[in-house]
């Protein structure tokens, strides 16, 4: 069983990742692990780069069969990263490929003998946990227990190529469309049950950038690797 380590913001995406992703990579011979960035009793909130780092890296030593991740929002994302900040001209997926290379290349030039160059790939988020809920409106809605905002969650979605280009204002990101249309949306209870209705393949399907980082968790499946020969 190939162990993975994710790096996430807070206790929304431990969620998903323990309910939505974790079982179906388990499957594939790969053990999803999330950690909440930062100290233990720390409930997640937008995390700095120095922080990030420190986790990374001490799961990258700790556990030197193991292989790391990241799960953090675009939206919002601390100035201090690598990369940051961004051009605006560039398109969403530019704008997470510019900085998830950019932390990428930071670990590995501080610490090589870790071989983070294979041992880890950065993810960001495009925009927020919640653009991937607009995958499938409908079950969006019905994950909920809301079916009455299922035209309202559709409007949003169409308004963008993809789920991943709903942007990152602060009064338009996604999370923050869907409080506008219901007030009481709990990220991590609602969020969770709209993960599980809207299912993994159907986000594969709409979030291209989501999918290539499933797509490389995949291929984590065992076999034999030896770091230090590579």
């Amino acid at each position: 069983m190939t162990r993975v380590y994710v790096v996430v913001e807070g206790a929304t995406e431990e969620s998903f990742l323990n309910t939505v992703v974790a079982p179906a990579l388990w499957t594939w011979g790969v053990n999803v692990i999330p950690i909440i960035v930062g100290a233990p009793g720390h409930k997640g909130g937008k995390p700095k780069y120095s922080r990030v780092k420190k986790d990374v890296v001490k799961l990258l030593k700790e556990d030197q069969y193991a292989y790391c991740s990241t799960m953090l929002d675009l939206y919002g994302l601390g100035t201090d990263f690598p990369g940051m900040p961004v051009d605006e001209n560039l398109r969403s997926l530019e704008k997470a490929v510019t900085i998830e290379e950019a932390v990428k290349h930071a670990i590995v030039a501080e610490h090589p003998d870790l071989r983070p160059d294979l041992r880890f790939l950065p993810y960001i988020q495009l925009y927020e946990y919640e653009g991937l809920l607009f995958s499938d409106p409908t079950a969006f809605a019905t994950g909920i227990g809301q079916e009455s905002l299922r035209q309202q969650f559709q409007l949003i979605r169409d308004q963008f190529p993809t789920p991943e280009d709903i942007n990152d204002n602060p009064n338009s990101a996604p999370s923050k469309r869907v409080l506008r249309v219901h007030s009481s949306y709990q990220k991590v209870l609602d969020g969770t049950l709209a993960a599980q209705a809207v299912g993994l393949q159907r986000m594969r399907r709409e979030c291209p950038h989501f999918c290539q980082w499933i797509e490389w968790l995949e291929l984590l499946a065992p076999r034999p690797r030896n770091f230090a020969a590579e």
